[in-house]
């Protein structure tokens, strides 16, 4: 009932199993005892001295952050079980011999203990049951094998087959050591157990950059569910939280009324969605929400006529306040031709839309709501002190990939057919501000994608480089695997390089950001997740200052 621990021919120590079932179809105890009884730390086994307990844990030379701990099938299922002290003594890699036998409805549970105890631990767990080449005198053994990380299963095999199996998967160690070090509570748990004994080994080189892909899926959109049931329940709660953060500050607020720009893109478009959903909430009549329509230089034809429209179909009422004259005077009285079409001349329009916002919630004594998405903060496309900000931003915690598929989920579930049809119609816009004139056709000239590299690749660098801490140069290769067949290297290189610049140089915008929801696990709230200098260096060369 133990487990020899092997590396390129030498045994490195023997891990016994602690707990023993003893009901059921188990009879362990009349065999063996448990590794709590062991009076020895070293026996003699294949004629040397071996490391013996169940607090061995394996440490890789020449392999950053891998450690290996081992446990055996009843260890999973208790309380407390042995990995966790591994995990808390250095093990990023839990490996678990298992004997389980199958019942009816057991593979779902032992998976969910497999993920958990990763999550729990904040390591890979790869778990190897028995097969069915085991006596089927009184129990059939299925063979089972996963892998699991960070509570994520990465990989499973099928059942009950008499063919010999290998299950691989690349587990991701720098990523586990990362989540270890920002987590406090691990570390509280490392500062109360007394460690484990370390037994070295040598590491087989190579890393699988060294290969063309990964044996793991690299999702191009990590902030987007994956479709069907998943999709739609995921998309439910984010809305239930944007639109709940918003009805709890209108109500302890006690304000009735509020006051939104609406542009005909995206970004609006979902706030306004939010603000309908928390009134309903709140219990509040829609008679309160005050949406303005504020065409300007580059305002279209398509993107009014999708303002308007969709108002109608809400049931709420629209202001329509051009902005043109009152621009044109404000250059004028700064000095500004309005000939060139400088950043004084795109900041102007949305500095004269946030007065207008402002002024008319004070009319009303209404709450202004913000539009603005979590990737335009990342990357500070956003005008300071104009549409970056307001008095409560619903949606500072969704990126846009989210957005987007946000509003295509609340045009198929929550409104009319002709609701629906305008926001599919806003979905297929060209992202932009409309701070530009239009074409010659009267079409949208400034388009942000074309400028700034497509906000699916931006929102990839986001997530691993906030939420996995990964490394630029890391980042570059996942994102060369996510969008192998989309982008070029030059487009990545370029995007990521950009996407960096940005980041580190616009943090004074997000460092007096208005309250919002957080919605997923990247945030960028400087009250919250994300204090950092204004002037911090770094930015300016991705794989190194990065």
């Amino acid at each position: 009932n133990c487990a020899a621990v092997c590396c390129r021919g030498n045994l490195l120590g023997v891990v016994p199993k602690t707990y023993l079932p003893n009901t059921g179809e188990f009879y362990e105890k009349r065999w063996f005892a448990s590794a709590v009884a062991a009076r020895a730390k070293v026996i003699q086994l294949c004629g040397k001295e071996v490391p013996f307990g169940a607090d061995l844990v394996f440490p890789a030379q020449g392999l950053s952050d891998c450690c290996v701990g081992v446990e055996i099938c009843e260890d999973l299922w208790s309380p407390v079980p042995p990995c966790t002290r591994q995990a808390l003594s250095g093990a990023t890699v839990l490996c678990n011999l298992s004997a389980s036998n199958e019942l009816v409805g057991k593979r779902e549970y032992r998976r969910d203990l497999v993920v958990q105890q990763s999550a729990r631990c904040l390591a890979a767990y790869v778990y190897a049951g028995a097969g069915p080449g085991e006596s089927s005198t009184d129990l059939v053994f299925g063979g089972h094998a996963m892998i699991a990380e960070n509570g994520h299963l990465l990989a499973e095999n099928r059942r009950f087959t008499r063919e010999g199996g290998l299950l691989l998967a690349d587990v991701d160690l720098e990523f586990l050591a990362f989540e270890r070090r920002q987590n406090a509570s691990f570390g509280l748990s490392v500062s109360q157990m007394e460690p484990g004994r370390e037994i070295p080994y040598g590491a087989a080189g190579g890393t699988a950059a060294a290969r063309k892909g990964l044996l793991r899926t690299v999702e191009p959109l990590p902030f987007v569910p994956s479709g069907g049931p998943l999709r739609d329940s995921r998309c439910e709660e984010i809305f239930a939280i944007q639109s709940t953060g918003l009805a709890t500050r209108l109500l302890h607020a006690g304000c009735r009324d509020v006051v939104v720009g609406l542009s005909g893109g995206l970004d609006s478009a979902l706030a306004l969605l939010v603000i309908c959903e928390a009134f309903e909430r709140a219990g509040l009549d829609r008679s309160g929400i005050h949406v303005l329509t504020m065409p300007g230089f580059g305002t279209t034809e398509r993107t009014l006529g999708n303002s308007v429209r969709l108002c109608e179909e809400l049931g709420v009422p629209l202001e329509q306040i051009d902005i043109t004259e009152a621009c044109k005077r404000h250059l004028a009285d700064i000095g500004h031709s309005g000939k060139t079409h400088d950043i004084a001349y795109e900041n102007t329009q949305a500095r004269e839309r946030t007065q207008i916002l402002m002024d008319k919630a004070n009319m009303l004594g209404a709450l202004v709501v913000g539009t603005g998405d979590l990737s335009e903060l990342a990357l500070g496309w956003c005008t300071y002190n104009g549409d970056h900000m307001s008095m409560y931003g619903v949606n500072c915690g969704v990126p846009k990939t989210l957005v987007r598929h946000l509003v295509s989920w609340v045009a198929e579930n929550r409104v009319n057919p002709k609701a629906s049809a305008v926001l599919l119609d806003i979905l297929a816009t060209p992202v932009s501000p409309e701070l530009l004139p239009a074409d010659r056709e009267g079409k949208i000239a400034q388009k942000t994608e074309e400028v700034i590299g497509p906000y699916e690749a931006h929102d990839f660098f986001l997530y691993h480089f906030v939420r996995c801490g990964a490394s630029a140069a890391k980042i570059r290769f996942l994102a060369g695997i996510a969008f192998e067949n989309r982008y070029s290297a030059a487009e990545l290189d370029r995007w990521l390089t950009l996407f960096f610049k940005r980041f580190f140089s616009q943090q004074f915008k997000r460092s007096c950001l208005p309250d919002g929801p957080k919605v997923g696990s990247v945030g960028l709230s400087p009250r919250g997740d994300w204090r950092m200098p204004s002037d911090l260096t770094g930015g300016t060369c991705f794989g190194r200052d990065a």
